[in-house]
């Protein structure tokens, strides 16, 4: 399927993470389909990833941005039009789920209400005159702790249950214009931070069984590659009448009753 990328003009947050990375993948694939990736990120990896893409013949843009910082993202906003002179797709990627409970700052629970929720604000705020003009659209990255919960993450529980909130908002905003907004909802996939937490626990191999076992579709989690090819789908024209939806990438983890199903799950 064509998804008729080509030359698009892509700003994502957060997409230079460790290789395997959900936002770094998702940079893979959108090099793939011909898009021209502009990464928003404060880590350096960012300079490596744009090189070696420019190394293939393939355009893109590294603007190091801390994205808790308002006058850092106005900047790379800026940067980004005045390099292309247009926006065609914004998606709002970073997330760290940080563990700032209840028993946490107040500091804590702002700057991760700053990198979760406030940099998507402000990521959208900055390129929406151009994706207005291009009639582009914004993917918002959620998590299933925005619905499930989770226990010990009040800031980033907040934070994406935020992110679903402004999703339906601005899907209403936008619409006359029309810029359509969604979001997608990850629950379990298989990142390299995640195998790195595991390692973290006295019996990794025993928590990541139970966890496995407890996602409905092959008892297996979501790849990378899976959430990035969804991503692809819905910033593209074949999903040109697709606005203010949650769509979850999570093997059924969230709605399916896992007691219904056959096995021991």
């Amino acid at each position: 399927m064509n998804l008729a990328l080509q030359d698009k003009i892509v700003v994502i947050s957060g997409a230079a993470g460790i290789k395997g990375s959900i936002g770094e993948t998702m940079l893979q694939a959108l090099a793939e389909e011909g898009a021209i990736p502009a990464v928003v990120d404060r880590n350096d990896r960012g300079y490596g990833y744009v090189e070696e893409l420019q190394s293939r013949g393939i355009d893109a843009l590294f603007v190091k941005t801390d994205v808790k910082d308002p006058g850092q993202i106005k900047h790379a906003a800026e940067e980004i039009i005045k390099k292309y002179g247009r926006i065609d797709v914004l998606i709002n990627n970073v997330g760290v789920n940080d563990g700032v409970g209840l028993d946490g700052s107040y500091e804590d629970f702002m700057d991760s209400l700053k990198l979760n929720l406030v940099s998507y604000f402000l990521l959208a705020k900055y390129t929406l005159p151009k994706l207005i003009e291009s009639k582009g659209n914004i993917l918002n990255v959620g998590s299933k702790v925005a619905c499930t919960g989770q226990g010990g993450t009040s800031a980033y529980a907040a934070a994406k249950g935020g992110v679903l909130a402004l999703t339906r908002e601005w899907a209403v905003d936008l619409i006359n214009h029309p810029v359509r907004v969604n979001a997608i909802i990850i629950a379990e996939s298989w990142t390299p931070a995640y195998e790195n937490w595991l390692k973290t626990l006295d019996n990794p191999d025993e928590k990541l069984r139970s966890i496995v076992e407890k996602i409905p579709l092959e008892k297996r989690m979501t790849t990378p590659r899976e959430i990035a090819d969804m991503v692809l789908f819905l910033i593209s024209g074949r999903a040109s009448h697709i606005t203010g939806q949650q769509i979850f990438v999570d093997g059924g983890y969230v709605h399916l009753d896992r007691a219904l199903l056959p096995g021991d799950a």
